[in-house]
C-alpha cells in the first residue's frame, strides 16, 4: 500500500515554530517514526509546500495517479481559506483524510471552519504529531 502525506504553509518549521502549539518535534522524525512502524505494509511518501498552486498539483499528481491508495492532508492556514484545494480534493478519486496537529476548535474562531473537511474521507485533530499515525490509519483501514 502506498501513502502520501501532504503538508501545507509553515508545517516545515515543525519543531521550532510555535512549540507551544505545535511541539518540539520535526517532522522528519514523525516521518521517520511512521516508516519504522509500517514497515513494509506501507510505503510512506512526503510533500510540503507553502504554495497553494504547488499543494493542488501534488493533491492532483497522487490523486488521478492510480498510485496511492489515499492522502493524509494537513493543509495548515489554507484549510481555512482555499477554496481551490476543497475543488482539487473533489476532483480526485483518492480519498483524502484530513489532519491538524492542534485541536483547531480550541483556538481562533477563524480556525473552527474547514473548506476541506466536507469534501475528506474524515477529519483528526489536536493529537499533535500522532494525528499523521491516526490519519495514515484510518486509510489502512478505512
Amino acid at each position: 500500500m502506498k501513502l502520501m502525506i501532504i503538508n501545507g504553509p509553515n508545517l516545515n518549521l515543525l519543531g521550532v515554530r510555535e512549540p507551544g502549539i505545535y511541539g518540539s518535534s520535526s517532522m522528519e522524525s514523525c516521518l521517520r517514526q511512521l516508516r519504522e512502524t509500517y514497515g513494509d505494509r506501507v510505503d510512506i511518501e512526503y510533500y510540503q509546500s507553502n504554495h497553494e498552486g504547488d499543494i493542488i498539483d501534488t493533491l492532483h499528481r497522487a490523486g488521478m495517479s492510480g498510485e496511492y491508495a489515499g492522502i493524509v492532508l494537513n493543509a495548515g492556514a489554507y484549510t481555512h481559506t482555499s477554496l481551490a484545494i476543497a475543488d482539487a480534493i473533489s476532483a480526485i478519486r483518492t480519498p483524502v483524510v484530513e489532519v491538524h496537529i492542534s485541536n483547531v476548535h480550541a483556538r481562533e474562531a477563524i480556525r473552527h471552519t474547514s473548506l476541506i473537511s466536507p469534501v475528506c474521507r474524515g477529519v483528526i485533530a489536536g493529537f499533535g504529531l500522532d494525528s499523521y499515525r491516526l490519519g495514515v490509519e484510518a486509510l489502512i483501514h478505512g
